[in-house]
Protein backbone atom coordinates (compact mmCIF):
# COMPACT_ATOMS: atom_id res chain seq x y z
CA UNK A 1 0.00 0.00 0.00
CA UNK A 2 1.12 3.59 -0.96
CA UNK A 3 1.51 5.82 2.10
CA UNK A 4 -0.03 9.08 1.68
CA UNK A 5 2.89 11.42 1.79
CA UNK A 6 3.98 14.09 -0.94
CA UNK A 7 8.08 12.46 -0.11
CA UNK A 8 9.34 9.99 -1.61
CA UNK A 9 12.55 7.48 -1.31
CA UNK A 10 13.48 9.49 -4.60
CA UNK A 11 14.23 12.28 -2.21
CA UNK A 12 11.59 14.69 -4.65
CA UNK A 13 8.22 15.79 -3.50
CA UNK A 14 5.08 14.00 -5.34
CA UNK A 15 1.75 15.33 -5.85
CA UNK A 16 -0.99 15.58 -7.69
CA UNK A 17 -3.16 18.15 -10.69
CA UNK A 18 -6.85 18.51 -11.11
CA UNK A 19 -7.96 19.45 -14.47
CA UNK A 20 -11.71 19.02 -14.04
CA UNK A 21 -13.92 18.46 -16.96
CA UNK A 22 -17.56 17.58 -16.66
CA UNK A 23 -21.07 17.89 -17.77
CA UNK A 24 -24.35 18.25 -14.36
CA UNK A 25 -27.78 17.19 -15.55
CA UNK A 26 -30.00 19.98 -14.77
CA UNK A 27 -32.66 18.85 -12.53
CA UNK A 28 -34.42 22.30 -11.64
CA UNK A 29 -37.90 22.43 -12.41
CA UNK A 30 -38.63 26.49 -12.29
CA UNK A 31 -37.20 29.43 -13.01
CA UNK A 32 -36.96 32.26 -10.36
CA UNK A 33 -35.45 35.10 -12.47
CA UNK A 34 -35.22 38.63 -11.02
CA UNK A 35 -33.89 41.77 -11.13
CA UNK A 36 -30.72 41.80 -9.14
CA UNK A 37 -30.24 46.47 -9.88
CA UNK A 38 -30.03 48.90 -12.49
CA UNK A 39 -26.52 49.20 -14.89
CA UNK A 40 -24.55 52.77 -15.07
CA UNK A 41 -27.69 53.32 -18.07
CA UNK A 42 -30.46 52.71 -15.83
CA UNK A 43 -31.58 49.31 -17.09
CA UNK A 44 -32.23 46.28 -15.53
CA UNK A 45 -29.53 43.69 -14.27
CA UNK A 46 -31.05 40.15 -14.06
CA UNK A 47 -29.93 37.02 -12.54
CA UNK A 48 -30.91 34.44 -15.81
CA UNK A 49 -27.59 33.41 -16.13
CA UNK A 50 -28.40 31.75 -12.53
CA UNK A 51 -31.28 29.58 -14.59
CA UNK A 52 -30.00 27.96 -17.54
CA UNK A 53 -32.17 25.71 -19.84
CA UNK A 54 -30.24 22.80 -20.21
CA UNK A 55 -27.28 20.97 -18.45
CA UNK A 56 -24.27 22.50 -17.44
CA UNK A 57 -20.94 21.82 -19.22
CA UNK A 58 -17.44 22.85 -18.03
CA UNK A 59 -15.22 22.14 -20.54
CA UNK A 60 -12.01 23.31 -19.18
CA UNK A 61 -12.17 24.21 -15.29
CA UNK A 62 -9.24 25.67 -13.57
CA UNK A 63 -6.43 23.68 -12.40
CA UNK A 64 -6.39 22.41 -8.41
CA UNK A 65 -3.00 21.01 -7.18
CA UNK A 66 -3.18 18.13 -4.31
CA UNK A 67 -0.50 18.23 -2.43
CA UNK A 68 -0.61 14.91 -0.17
CA UNK A 69 0.91 16.51 3.60
CA UNK A 70 4.51 14.63 4.19
CA UNK A 71 3.03 13.88 6.87
CA UNK A 72 -0.24 11.60 6.73
CA UNK A 73 -2.15 12.71 9.79
CA UNK A 74 -2.01 15.94 8.43
CA UNK A 75 -4.05 15.85 5.24
CA UNK A 76 -3.40 17.36 2.22
CA UNK A 77 -3.06 20.90 0.73
CA UNK A 78 -4.70 22.47 -2.34
CA UNK A 79 -3.36 25.35 -4.28
CA UNK A 80 -6.05 27.29 -6.67
CA UNK A 81 -3.63 27.56 -10.07
CA UNK A 82 -5.29 31.10 -11.06
CA UNK A 83 -4.82 32.43 -7.49
CA UNK A 84 -1.50 31.26 -7.20
CA UNK A 85 -0.48 32.36 -10.54
CA UNK A 86 -1.39 36.22 -9.56
CA UNK A 87 1.36 35.95 -6.24
CA UNK A 88 3.95 34.26 -8.63
CA UNK A 89 3.78 37.05 -10.31
CA UNK A 90 4.50 39.50 -6.73
CA UNK A 91 6.08 37.40 -4.29
CA UNK A 92 6.47 40.59 -2.30
CA UNK A 93 2.54 41.05 -2.19
CA UNK A 94 2.06 38.48 0.35
CA UNK A 95 1.60 40.53 3.12
CA UNK A 96 -0.88 42.11 5.46
CA UNK A 97 -1.30 45.02 6.06
CA UNK A 98 -0.86 47.13 9.71
CA UNK A 99 -3.80 47.97 11.95
CA UNK A 100 -4.85 51.64 11.24
CA UNK A 101 -4.66 53.73 13.73
CA UNK A 102 -8.44 54.21 15.88
CA UNK A 103 -9.13 56.42 18.62
CA UNK A 104 -13.21 56.83 19.80
CA UNK A 105 -11.94 59.53 22.39
CA UNK A 106 -11.08 61.49 19.01
CA UNK A 107 -14.12 60.92 17.24
CA UNK A 108 -16.63 61.96 20.30
CA UNK A 109 -14.86 64.90 21.23
CA UNK A 110 -15.13 66.39 17.51
CA UNK A 111 -19.04 64.64 17.27
CA UNK A 112 -19.54 66.95 20.97
CA UNK A 113 -17.67 69.90 20.17
CA UNK A 114 -15.96 69.37 23.54
CA UNK A 115 -12.26 69.23 22.39
CA UNK A 116 -10.01 66.80 23.52
CA UNK A 117 -8.96 66.97 26.93
CA UNK A 118 -12.05 68.92 27.69
CA UNK A 119 -15.33 68.02 28.93
CA UNK A 120 -13.92 65.03 29.98
CA UNK A 121 -16.66 63.90 32.04
CA UNK A 122 -19.12 63.75 29.02
CA UNK A 123 -16.66 61.66 26.64
CA UNK A 124 -16.51 59.49 29.74
CA UNK A 125 -20.25 58.89 30.16
CA UNK A 126 -20.73 58.47 26.61
CA UNK A 127 -18.38 55.63 26.87
CA UNK A 128 -20.24 54.31 29.15
CA UNK A 129 -23.23 54.50 27.48
CA UNK A 130 -21.21 52.31 24.26
CA UNK A 131 -22.91 48.82 23.76
CA UNK A 132 -21.02 45.98 24.71
CA UNK A 133 -20.10 44.94 21.33
CA UNK A 134 -18.43 48.39 20.14
CA UNK A 135 -16.74 48.32 23.95
CA UNK A 136 -15.16 44.77 23.00
CA UNK A 137 -14.16 46.35 19.13
CA UNK A 138 -13.04 48.84 20.82
CA UNK A 139 -10.80 47.11 23.72
CA UNK A 140 -9.38 44.70 20.84
CA UNK A 141 -8.50 47.19 18.32
CA UNK A 142 -7.79 51.17 19.64
CA UNK A 143 -4.74 52.56 19.64
CA UNK A 144 -5.02 55.55 21.37
CA UNK A 145 -4.07 55.34 25.23
CA UNK A 146 -7.04 57.39 26.59
CA UNK A 147 -9.48 55.34 24.73
CA UNK A 148 -8.17 52.01 26.94
CA UNK A 149 -8.10 53.85 29.91
CA UNK A 150 -11.46 54.70 29.92
CA UNK A 151 -12.32 51.26 29.00
CA UNK A 152 -9.85 49.81 31.54
CA UNK A 153 -12.39 52.09 34.28
CA UNK A 154 -14.94 50.36 32.49
CA UNK A 155 -13.83 46.65 33.42
CA UNK A 156 -12.65 46.56 36.77
CA UNK A 157 -12.08 48.79 39.92
CA UNK A 158 -8.70 50.09 40.44
CA UNK A 159 -6.55 51.27 43.75
CA UNK A 160 -5.33 55.30 42.69
CA UNK A 161 -2.66 57.52 43.84
CA UNK A 162 -3.98 60.31 45.62
CA UNK A 163 -1.55 62.92 43.94
CA UNK A 164 -0.95 61.82 40.40
CA UNK A 165 -3.96 59.79 40.02
CA UNK A 166 -1.73 56.79 39.20
CA UNK A 167 -3.09 52.87 39.68
CA UNK A 168 -1.67 51.42 42.16
CA UNK A 169 -3.52 47.99 42.28
CA UNK A 170 -6.79 46.62 41.92
CA UNK A 171 -9.56 46.68 44.29
CA UNK A 172 -10.53 43.24 46.13
CA UNK A 173 -13.40 41.45 46.68
CA UNK A 174 -14.26 37.87 48.80
CA UNK A 175 -16.01 35.20 46.53
CA UNK A 176 -17.93 32.25 47.26
CA UNK A 177 -15.28 30.72 48.88
CA UNK A 178 -13.54 33.19 51.00
CA UNK A 179 -10.73 33.94 48.60
CA UNK A 180 -9.84 37.75 47.85
CA UNK A 181 -10.24 38.30 43.93
CA UNK A 182 -9.86 41.08 41.94
CA UNK A 183 -12.73 42.93 41.53
CA UNK A 184 -13.73 42.81 37.65
CA UNK A 185 -17.07 44.26 36.65
CA UNK A 186 -16.93 42.84 32.45
CA UNK A 187 -14.57 39.57 32.40
CA UNK A 188 -14.89 40.13 28.03
CA UNK A 189 -13.66 43.55 28.05
CA UNK A 190 -11.00 43.47 30.77
CA UNK A 191 -9.50 40.76 28.86
CA UNK A 192 -9.60 42.34 25.60
CA UNK A 193 -7.95 45.38 27.01
CA UNK A 194 -4.90 43.38 28.97
CA UNK A 195 -4.04 41.89 25.52
CA UNK A 196 -3.88 45.45 23.94
CA UNK A 197 -0.43 46.64 23.88
CA UNK A 198 -1.63 49.99 23.56
CA UNK A 199 -2.94 49.93 27.26
CA UNK A 200 -0.42 52.47 29.14
CA UNK A 201 2.25 50.21 31.17
CA UNK A 202 1.53 50.71 34.33
CA UNK A 203 -2.34 49.72 33.39
CA UNK A 204 -0.99 46.31 31.94
CA UNK A 205 1.47 46.12 35.49
CA UNK A 206 -1.64 46.36 37.64
CA UNK A 207 -4.40 44.65 35.82
CA UNK A 208 -2.50 41.77 34.87
CA UNK A 209 1.85 41.73 35.21
CA UNK A 210 2.47 41.53 38.38
CA UNK A 211 2.83 38.01 40.01
CA UNK A 212 -0.12 37.19 41.98
CA UNK A 213 -2.73 39.35 40.01
CA UNK A 214 -3.73 36.45 37.87
CA UNK A 215 -4.03 33.88 40.74
CA UNK A 216 -1.68 31.82 43.23
CA UNK A 217 1.17 30.43 40.16
CA UNK A 218 4.26 30.43 42.31
CA UNK A 219 7.17 31.38 40.77
CA UNK A 220 10.06 28.26 40.25
CA UNK A 221 12.52 29.44 37.71
CA UNK A 222 13.94 33.21 37.17
CA UNK A 223 16.52 34.00 34.27
CA UNK A 224 18.11 36.81 36.11
CA UNK A 225 17.20 40.37 35.29
CA UNK A 226 20.56 41.13 33.31
CA UNK A 227 20.98 42.86 30.12
CA UNK A 228 17.58 44.33 29.86
CA UNK A 229 15.80 41.31 30.21
CA UNK A 230 14.28 39.20 33.20
CA UNK A 231 12.34 35.92 32.69
CA UNK A 232 9.74 34.20 35.90
CA UNK A 233 8.90 30.45 35.29
CA UNK A 234 5.29 29.98 36.34
CA UNK A 235 4.27 27.26 37.53
CA UNK A 236 0.76 25.85 36.73
CA UNK A 237 -0.10 23.03 39.42
CA UNK A 238 -3.59 22.66 38.15
CA UNK A 239 -3.57 23.03 34.67
CA UNK A 240 -5.27 21.65 31.88
CA UNK A 241 -2.73 19.93 30.90
CA UNK A 242 -2.36 16.43 32.67
CA UNK A 243 0.68 16.67 35.72
CA UNK A 244 0.31 20.80 35.19
CA UNK A 245 2.58 23.06 32.85
CA UNK A 246 5.07 25.84 33.36
CA UNK A 247 5.26 28.83 31.72
CA UNK A 248 8.38 30.71 30.90
CA UNK A 249 6.78 33.99 30.79
CA UNK A 250 8.53 37.87 30.51
CA UNK A 251 8.48 39.05 34.32
CA UNK A 252 6.59 42.09 35.29
CA UNK A 253 9.64 44.93 35.18
CA UNK A 254 9.58 44.37 31.23
CA UNK A 255 6.70 44.75 28.84
CA UNK A 256 7.02 42.38 26.23
CA UNK A 257 3.74 42.51 24.41
CA UNK A 258 5.37 42.15 20.09
CA UNK A 259 8.31 39.89 18.74
CA UNK A 260 9.66 43.61 17.76
CA UNK A 261 10.23 44.45 21.38
CA UNK A 262 11.70 40.83 22.09
CA UNK A 263 15.90 40.58 22.10
CA UNK A 264 17.69 37.88 21.34
CA UNK A 265 18.70 37.44 25.27
CA UNK A 266 14.78 37.65 26.00
CA UNK A 267 14.02 34.82 23.88
CA UNK A 268 17.14 33.03 24.86
CA UNK A 269 16.06 33.35 28.67
CA UNK A 270 12.61 32.23 27.49
CA UNK A 271 14.00 29.08 25.74
CA UNK A 272 16.56 28.62 28.63
CA UNK A 273 14.03 27.46 31.59
CA UNK A 274 12.31 25.31 29.13
CA UNK A 275 15.10 23.40 28.65
CA UNK A 276 16.03 23.60 32.42
CA UNK A 277 13.09 22.41 34.07
CA UNK A 278 13.12 19.80 31.01
CA UNK A 279 16.75 18.28 32.76
CA UNK A 280 15.63 18.73 36.20
CA UNK A 281 12.79 16.53 35.72
CA UNK A 282 14.92 14.02 33.52
CA UNK A 283 17.46 14.48 36.50
CA UNK A 284 14.76 13.78 39.02
CA UNK A 285 13.50 10.89 37.80
CA UNK A 286 17.31 9.33 37.31
CA UNK A 287 17.92 10.11 40.98
CA UNK A 288 20.74 12.24 40.06
CA UNK A 289 21.86 14.43 42.63
CA UNK A 290 21.61 18.38 41.55
CA UNK A 291 22.80 21.12 43.41
CA UNK A 292 20.14 24.14 41.72
CA UNK A 293 18.25 25.27 44.18
CA UNK A 294 17.14 28.92 44.25
CA UNK A 295 19.26 29.45 41.01
CA UNK A 296 19.44 29.40 37.61
CA UNK A 297 22.21 26.99 35.88
CA UNK A 298 24.46 28.15 33.51
CA UNK A 299 24.66 27.08 30.15
CA UNK A 300 27.89 25.32 30.87
CA UNK A 301 26.37 23.39 33.86
CA UNK A 302 22.80 23.09 31.46
CA UNK A 303 25.19 21.49 29.18
CA UNK A 304 26.71 19.43 31.79
CA UNK A 305 23.59 18.18 33.46
CA UNK A 306 22.38 16.85 29.87
CA UNK A 307 25.33 14.98 29.29
CA UNK A 308 25.04 13.35 32.83
CA UNK A 309 21.28 12.76 32.00
CA UNK A 310 22.14 10.78 28.70
CA UNK A 311 25.04 9.10 30.18
CA UNK A 312 22.26 7.78 32.99
CA UNK A 313 20.11 6.80 30.52
CA UNK A 314 22.48 4.20 28.61
CA UNK A 315 23.57 2.62 31.46
CA UNK A 316 19.77 2.51 33.08
CA UNK A 317 17.90 2.54 30.01
CA UNK A 318 14.32 4.25 29.96
CA UNK A 319 11.78 1.42 30.79
CA UNK A 320 11.18 2.87 34.40
CA UNK A 321 10.88 6.48 33.11
CA UNK A 322 6.80 7.68 34.06
CA UNK A 323 7.49 11.39 31.95
CA UNK A 324 9.57 10.32 28.59
CA UNK A 325 8.16 12.94 26.15
CA UNK A 326 8.31 16.94 25.89
CA UNK A 327 5.62 19.51 25.42
CA UNK A 328 6.01 23.08 24.15
CA UNK A 329 4.23 25.17 22.47
CA UNK A 330 3.19 28.91 21.65
CA UNK A 331 0.41 31.40 21.67
CA UNK A 332 1.92 34.57 20.34
CA UNK A 333 -0.81 37.34 20.05
CA UNK A 334 -4.42 37.71 20.65
CA UNK A 335 -7.63 39.44 19.37
CA UNK A 336 -11.51 39.11 20.48
CA UNK A 337 -14.36 39.47 18.25
CA UNK A 338 -17.48 42.03 18.94
CA UNK A 339 -19.48 39.51 18.61
CA UNK A 340 -17.70 37.98 21.93
CA UNK A 341 -16.14 35.18 20.35
CA UNK A 342 -12.29 34.94 21.13
CA UNK A 343 -9.86 34.38 18.06
CA UNK A 344 -6.85 33.72 19.83
CA UNK A 345 -5.23 32.23 23.10
CA UNK A 346 -4.16 34.62 25.66
CA UNK A 347 -1.36 36.77 24.70
CA UNK A 348 -0.21 39.39 27.40
CA UNK A 349 3.44 39.25 28.26
CA UNK A 350 4.87 36.97 25.49
CA UNK A 351 5.63 33.57 26.96
CA UNK A 352 6.06 29.47 26.17
CA UNK A 353 4.61 26.52 27.79
CA UNK A 354 5.84 23.90 28.23
CA UNK A 355 5.08 20.09 30.28
CA UNK A 356 6.43 16.86 30.85
CA UNK A 357 4.21 13.86 29.29
CA UNK A 358 3.81 10.87 30.53
CA UNK A 359 4.66 7.43 29.14
CA UNK A 360 1.14 6.08 30.11
CA UNK A 361 -1.99 6.61 31.82
CA UNK A 362 -4.06 4.26 33.84
CA UNK A 363 -7.27 3.09 32.01
CA UNK A 364 -10.42 4.81 33.86
CA UNK A 365 -12.64 1.61 34.76
CA UNK A 366 -9.31 -0.86 35.58
CA UNK A 367 -7.31 -0.19 38.20
CA UNK A 368 -3.96 -2.00 37.05
CA UNK A 369 -4.03 -1.48 33.49
CA UNK A 370 -2.77 1.38 31.16
CA UNK A 371 -3.14 2.70 28.45
CA UNK A 372 -0.56 5.02 26.13
CA UNK A 373 -0.70 8.38 26.87
CA UNK A 374 -0.90 10.94 23.92
CA UNK A 375 2.12 13.07 22.46
CA UNK A 376 1.74 14.59 18.73
CA UNK A 377 5.67 13.20 18.05
CA UNK A 378 4.23 10.34 18.79
CA UNK A 379 2.18 10.67 14.98
CA UNK A 380 5.24 11.41 13.57
CA UNK A 381 7.18 8.72 14.60
CA UNK A 382 4.16 6.13 13.58
CA UNK A 383 4.54 7.15 10.35
CA UNK A 384 8.47 7.64 10.05
CA UNK A 385 8.29 3.81 11.42
CA UNK A 386 5.84 2.79 8.41
CA UNK A 387 7.42 4.98 5.61
CA UNK A 388 10.97 2.97 6.47
CA UNK A 389 9.34 -0.71 6.88
CA UNK A 390 7.61 0.49 3.51
CA UNK A 391 11.01 1.69 1.53
CA UNK A 392 13.56 0.82 3.76
CA UNK A 393 14.59 4.59 3.72
CA UNK A 394 14.60 7.24 6.46
CA UNK A 395 11.55 9.59 6.01
CA UNK A 396 13.37 12.63 7.55
CA UNK A 397 16.60 11.79 5.24
CA UNK A 398 14.44 11.69 2.08
CA UNK A 399 12.42 14.36 3.47
CA UNK A 400 15.19 17.22 4.10
CA UNK A 401 16.55 15.61 0.24
CA UNK A 402 13.09 16.63 -1.59
CA UNK A 403 13.24 20.31 0.24
CA UNK A 404 16.72 20.34 -1.10
CA UNK A 405 15.81 19.12 -4.77
CA UNK A 406 12.27 20.98 -5.05
CA UNK A 407 11.35 22.08 -8.44
CA UNK A 408 8.59 24.43 -8.81
CA UNK A 409 4.85 23.54 -8.41
CA UNK A 410 4.04 25.11 -11.50
CA UNK A 411 7.18 23.76 -13.52
CA UNK A 412 8.23 27.30 -14.40
CA UNK A 413 12.31 27.48 -14.85
CA UNK A 414 12.63 31.08 -14.43
CA UNK A 415 10.99 31.80 -11.44
CA UNK A 416 13.11 31.00 -7.62
CA UNK A 417 12.24 26.96 -6.43
CA UNK A 418 14.18 27.04 -3.07
CA UNK A 419 11.85 26.21 0.36
CA UNK A 420 14.67 27.07 2.92
CA UNK A 421 14.31 30.64 4.40
CA UNK A 422 17.44 30.20 6.74
CA UNK A 423 19.45 27.39 7.96
CA UNK A 424 23.01 26.60 9.56
CA UNK A 425 24.73 23.74 10.40
CA UNK A 426 22.31 21.95 12.75
CA UNK A 427 18.78 23.32 11.62
CA UNK A 428 16.82 24.39 8.64
CA UNK A 429 13.99 26.83 8.41
CA UNK A 430 11.77 26.43 5.34
CA UNK A 431 8.40 26.58 3.91
CA UNK A 432 6.64 23.26 4.04
CA UNK A 433 5.96 21.63 0.56
CA UNK A 434 2.07 21.30 2.13
CA UNK A 435 0.98 24.41 4.09
CA UNK A 436 -1.61 23.50 6.56
CA UNK A 437 -1.78 27.40 7.42
CA UNK A 438 -1.78 29.67 4.44
CA UNK A 439 1.99 31.00 5.72
CA UNK A 440 2.94 27.68 7.76
CA UNK A 441 6.71 27.47 8.29
CA UNK A 442 8.57 24.59 9.96
CA UNK A 443 12.05 24.24 11.80
CA UNK A 444 13.57 20.96 11.52
CA UNK A 445 17.06 19.61 12.73
CA UNK A 446 19.32 18.74 10.29
CA UNK A 447 20.91 15.89 12.16
CA UNK A 448 19.51 13.03 14.04
CA UNK A 449 18.58 14.90 16.93
CA UNK A 450 14.85 13.84 18.18
CA UNK A 451 14.29 15.93 21.16
CA UNK A 452 15.74 18.54 23.46
CA UNK A 453 17.73 16.19 25.23
CA UNK A 454 19.39 15.27 22.19
CA UNK A 455 20.62 18.51 21.72
CA UNK A 456 23.70 19.53 22.72
CA UNK A 457 24.55 23.28 23.24
CA UNK A 458 25.39 24.46 19.92
CA UNK A 459 21.89 22.97 18.94
CA UNK A 460 20.12 24.53 21.06
CA UNK A 461 21.44 27.74 20.23
CA UNK A 462 20.32 27.21 16.72
CA UNK A 463 16.83 26.22 17.77
CA UNK A 464 16.21 29.65 19.43
CA UNK A 465 17.94 31.20 16.26
CA UNK A 466 15.40 29.05 14.16
CA UNK A 467 12.87 30.12 16.05
CA UNK A 468 12.92 33.74 16.49
CA UNK A 469 14.03 33.77 12.76
CA UNK A 470 10.45 32.38 11.93
CA UNK A 471 8.44 35.03 14.14
CA UNK A 472 10.32 37.77 13.50
CA UNK A 473 9.93 36.72 9.09
CA UNK A 474 6.25 36.13 9.88
CA UNK A 475 5.38 39.03 12.20
CA UNK A 476 7.25 41.53 9.55
CA UNK A 477 5.15 39.65 6.75
CA UNK A 478 2.13 41.47 9.14
CA UNK A 479 0.91 37.79 10.92
CA UNK A 480 -0.49 38.88 14.18
CA UNK A 481 -1.93 35.39 15.64
CA UNK A 482 0.62 32.61 15.33
CA UNK A 483 0.20 29.35 17.35
CA UNK A 484 3.69 27.14 17.14
CA UNK A 485 4.04 23.89 18.38
CA UNK A 486 6.78 21.14 19.00
CA UNK A 487 6.74 17.70 17.42
CA UNK A 488 9.64 15.63 19.25
CA UNK A 489 10.77 12.30 19.86
CA UNK A 490 10.04 10.51 23.23
CA UNK A 491 13.32 9.68 25.05
CA UNK A 492 14.93 6.53 24.48
CA UNK A 493 13.63 5.70 20.86
CA UNK A 494 15.91 4.62 18.93
CA UNK A 495 14.68 2.45 16.19
CA UNK A 496 13.81 5.04 13.63
CA UNK A 497 15.57 8.82 12.64
CA UNK A 498 12.61 11.07 14.01
CA UNK A 499 13.79 14.37 13.26
CA UNK A 500 12.98 17.47 16.51
CA UNK A 501 10.20 19.18 14.43
CA UNK A 502 8.80 23.03 15.10
CA UNK A 503 5.38 24.23 13.10
CA UNK A 504 4.49 28.11 12.83
CA UNK A 505 0.81 28.30 12.13
CA UNK A 506 0.08 31.82 11.64
CA UNK A 507 -3.71 32.89 11.44
CA UNK A 508 -4.59 34.77 8.47
CA UNK A 509 -7.66 37.19 8.55
CA UNK A 510 -9.30 35.68 5.65
CA UNK A 511 -8.50 31.95 6.49
CA UNK A 512 -9.56 31.25 9.67
CA UNK A 513 -10.65 27.95 8.71
CA UNK A 514 -13.79 26.32 8.25
CA UNK A 515 -15.26 22.79 7.14
CA UNK A 516 -12.66 22.08 4.74
CA UNK A 517 -9.67 22.68 7.17
CA UNK A 518 -11.62 20.25 9.78
CA UNK A 519 -11.51 17.47 7.02
CA UNK A 520 -7.42 18.33 7.29
CA UNK A 521 -7.80 20.15 3.58
CA UNK A 522 -6.38 22.92 3.71
CA UNK A 523 -7.07 25.92 0.72
CA UNK A 524 -3.77 28.22 0.17
CA UNK A 525 -3.94 30.96 -2.58
CA UNK A 526 0.37 30.92 -3.42
CA UNK A 527 2.62 28.78 -4.48
CA UNK A 528 5.27 27.49 -1.17
CA UNK A 529 8.21 28.83 -3.38
CA UNK A 530 6.78 32.45 -3.31
CA UNK A 531 5.88 32.17 0.17
CA UNK A 532 9.64 31.31 0.90
CA UNK A 533 10.68 34.04 -1.55
CA UNK A 534 8.85 36.59 0.75
CA UNK A 535 9.98 34.99 3.52
CA UNK A 536 13.64 35.42 2.41
CA UNK A 537 13.23 39.13 1.11
CA UNK A 538 11.96 39.51 4.74
CA UNK A 539 14.92 38.23 6.49
CA UNK A 540 17.45 39.57 4.28
CA UNK A 541 15.69 43.00 5.27
CA UNK A 542 15.84 42.81 9.04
Amino acid sequence: MKLRTCVSPEGKFRYGVHKPRFKIINLREIDLVQVLGLDPAENPVENIRNFPAGDVEEAQGKWIFEIPNPFPFRGATYIDRNWADAKAADPLSITLPSPSATSMTNFLSKVLRCGKGGAKDIVNEAFAELPETVLLALAATSTDPEDLIRLAELSCEFVYDDQENVPLGLRYEEDAKGRQIPKVINHDLFEALVNNSYLPDIYKEVMVLRPGVQGSSEIVGEWPAERDSHVFEYLRRNSYIPWGHSASNIANDLVRYSIANLSDYDFEGLRHLYYQRTFIRFAEQLGIQIDARRKCLTLTELENLRQEIISQLDSQGTSFLQFDATLWGWNYGFDFAASGYRLHASHQQIHHQFAMVPKEVLQSEKENEKIAAYSCGDLVADFVRSYQERYNSSFFKDYVSAIMNNSRIDGKKDLPADLVVFDDDNVMLFVPKAQTSQWELQLMTTGQVGNILEADSNVRRSLNKGILTAMRVLTGLGARLITVIEYSKRIGVRDIDQRLLYSFLPKIPFSMGAFSEAESRYITGHYPEDFATACRQEFESQ
